[in-house]
């Protein structure tokens, strides 16, 4: 029996994936804990029902516009029993059955803004999700109008939440072009971490690609979320980064997803996204020390056929000179 082969600079561990060939999922096991507690806020549960964000629905709330057992409510941090009490919207009645999570990821095309804001002029990222039934949704977590690839849209705060806060360390992986030839001091510096404005940042997973006079390609995976954290920090080494795409969230990738495409999640995949975070909020940083998958070379390992071969993962294996030759026959 032949040997499986090694790829060069050490054995990787390819990434986890799950099937999305799967019915779409409907809730969470992060929603499902939520609702067996006793209590919730208040513009919590309104904005779970699509009444308007929390923020606005603090202003529903202190304008007196919502009654708990038909007794205005005006405290902000209200917190009721929706299975033991009746909240009322402007004669609409809240009921707490039936409310379905909704779940999808959308490839970001360039130009589309990542917000809520009815009064926005330009595309935003939830106009693309289709579906009549989608309700009000919103972007977990945010990519600038410029940046391109994977991002999730819900209406489940709690699957949000273990998804988009830094805490829980789910990955992140970009396919970044930037200015000029970087050096590997360059490279060390952004997987160890700079410091920005509001902190040092916990460091970063680096594939160099490909290296030329002007311009460098690299893979850059991240677990924590700083507002345009991949552009300010190569920045920082002195590198203006040309164009950025999400690749990989967790262990969902782009594949089959064309720019302006969006489709639902499986129940399988959403959980599988939850697993991938940390729900003790202690994810460990991706310095190369601390990651498995960290590479052990500074570029990615040559192909036979010449070039820089993707460093495995979501690209795959690279395919031999041979094989290439077959297929031109």
């Amino acid at each position: 029996m032949a040997s499986p082969r090694r790829r060069s600079g050490g054995a990787r561990r390819r990434p986890k994936t799950v099937s999305k060939r799967r019915l779409p999922a409907r809730s969470s096991t992060a929603r499902d804990e939520t609702l067996e507690q006793d209590t919730i806020r208040l513009n919590k549960y309104l904005a779970d029902h699509g009444i308007a964000s929390r923020r606005a629905c603090d202003e529903l709330i202190a304008e007196g516009k919502v009654t708990v057992d038909g007794e205005p409510v005006t405290q902000l941090g209200t917190r009721i029993r929706p299975a033991d009490q009746q909240v009322e919207v402007g004669g609409v009645i809240l009921r707490p059955q039936g409310l379905e999570r909704r779940y999808y990821l959308l490839n970001k095309p360039s130009g589309v803004v990542c917000t809520n804001e009815k009064r926005e002029l330009r595309p935003r990222a939830v106009d693309l999700i289709t579906d009549p039934k989608k309700g009000r949704i919103y972007t977990v977590g945010r990519l600038d109008e410029d940046s391109t690839g994977l991002i999730l849209c819900t209406n489940d705060g709690e699957f949000t939440q273990r998804v988009a806060h830094p805490r829980h360390g789910v990955p992140k992986t970009y396919a970044v072009r930037v200015q000029g030839k970087i050096t590997d001091e360059a490279v060390q510096k952004v997987r160890h971490g700079v410091h920005l404005s509001e902190g040092r940042t916990a460091g970063a997973r680096v594939v160099v690609q490909r290296r030329t006079a002007t311009g460098s390609s690299l893979e850059v995976t991240l677990r924590e979320g700083k507002n345009r954290e991949v552009r300010r920090t190569f920045a920082r080494v002195g590198h203006k980064v040309l164009s950025l795409k999400r690749v990989r969230i967790g262990p969902l990738t782009d594949r089959g997803l064309k720019a302006g495409k969006w489709r639902p999640l499986s129940r399988a995949e959403v959980e599988a996204l939850l697993q991938e975070s940390d729900p003790h909020g202690t994810a460990a940083p991706m310095h190369p020390s601390f990651s498995e998958t960290a590479p052990q070379e500074h570029e990615a390992p040559r192909s036979h056929y010449g070039g820089d071969a993707y460093d495995g993962g979501m690209y795959g294996k690279p395919r031999s000179g041979r094989r290439r030759s077959r297929r031109r026959r």
